[in-house]
């Protein structure tokens, strides 16, 4: 069965923390009715720190979208080769054994996509597939990891590469102040990761189910606005409160396979924001404290979208891997609204080179 193998993640060496970006909130809007708000839903947040790919200076500027596209292309091909090289050997595959790659990133545009790149500059083969999602934000690296699995059951014993590339601060926007806006500018971090989905072997979470749901008549929560200076982010109010009708969805998940929710042996959750964390572990009946790697990631590199899943799952390897046969579910969140969720149980076969 496919196996989704240890993630790999870095983060730019550029860092933002809570104080930051308070400090910058106060002197940037200052006198405005709504800046105490804002300052208050920032101090919740939990974030302490973001990491970003720019020196705080530099990315508080706006350069206009021409520049800031062309500092994305410049930064993921300088950051992806070496977070896929350790993801390559976390899972114990070559370049050569890789029949499909998977790029996920909301925060930029690049045709062909950077999966051409990689392929001419990496040395994946020439019928390598691709596919990559720009428009799933948040969700897409769950939306990857179950496009991942359906490719591995389609194709028994082939091997998927999936990166995400979140630039996020490159979306910043000086000139937008309502509150969503400026709350997104104390949540957002940037990050790059990557994960190979094994079709055989591989030590992790041996993929079982996946499934999607969107919440009918709310495409409209979380958006981008495009304008002539880039991507605008857009965030409804009614955003935090989306846990209470996915809860059920999860839910009947694990029960139409046999599991029961409350019971499960790890949680690899999307960190949007800690009310969302808080409520999921509220309507599932879970303890807060099963969620701990993503809130780990959310403290400790602020809201990564795409990547937040791999990291978090990056953290259980490190911490405390399950035992095997424990499980388990993952889930994103994003756009849509949209949820891309999966269950698997854990696997502890050793990987074998086969390249």
């Amino acid at each position: 069965m496919p196996t989704l193998c240890k993630p790999s993640v870095s983060v730019p060496e550029y860092v933002i923390t809570m104080e930051d970006t308070l400090a910058f909130a106060e002197r940037a809007h200052a006198g405005k009715p709504q800046l105490p708000l804002v300052l208050r839903l920032i101090q919740n947040t939990g974030v302490q720190k973001r990491h970003i790919v720019q020196p705080i200076e530099e990315a508080l500027r706006h350069p206009g979208f021409e520049e800031r596209n062309r500092i994305y292309a410049l930064e993921s091909k300088k950051r992806c080769p070496g977070v896929i090289e350790q993801a390559l050997a976390n899972a114990g595959v070559g370049v050569r054994d890789i029949d499909l790659i998977i790029y996920v990133s909301c925060t930029g545009f690049l045709m062909p996509s950077l999966t051409a790149w990689l392929i001419n500059s990496m040395g994946f083969r020439s019928d390598t597939r691709q596919i990559p999602i720009a428009q799933l934000g948040c969700a897409a690296g769950g939306a990857a990891i179950n496009r991942a699995h359906d490719f591995c059951k389609a194709y028994p014993g082939s091997n998927v590469l999936i990166v995400a590339c979140e630039l996020c601060s490159l979306c910043y926007q000086p000139d937008d102040d309502g509150v969503g806006a400026l709350l997104s500018d104390g949540l957002f971090g940037d990050a790059v990761a990557a994960a190979v989905v094994r079709g055989s072997g591989g030590t992790g979470m041996t993929l079982q189910r996946n499934a999607s749901y969107l919440i009918p008549n709310t495409e409209e929560w979380i958006s981008y606005a495009v304008r002539a200076t880039g991507f605008h982010f857009q965030l409804d109010r009614r955003v935090p409160g989306t846990m209470e009708p996915l809860a059920p969805v999860l839910r009947d998940l694990a029960t139409d396979h046999g599991w029961d929710v409350r019971n499960l042996d790890f949680y690899i959750v999307h960190a949007g924001g800690p009310r969302i964390l808080d409520d999921l572990a509220k309507f599932l009946d879970v303890d807060r404290e099963r969620f701990r790697h993503s809130w780990a990631t959310l403290t400790q590199y602020g809201n990564i979208a795409s990547a937040v899943v791999l990291d978090a799952l990056r953290r259980l390897f490190d911490e405390d891997p399950p035992v095997p046969g424990g499980t388990g579910l993952l889930a994103g969140f994003g756009p849509g609204i949209t949820a891309e969720m999966a269950l698997g149980a854990w696997s502890t076969d050793a990987p074998t080179n086969v390249h």
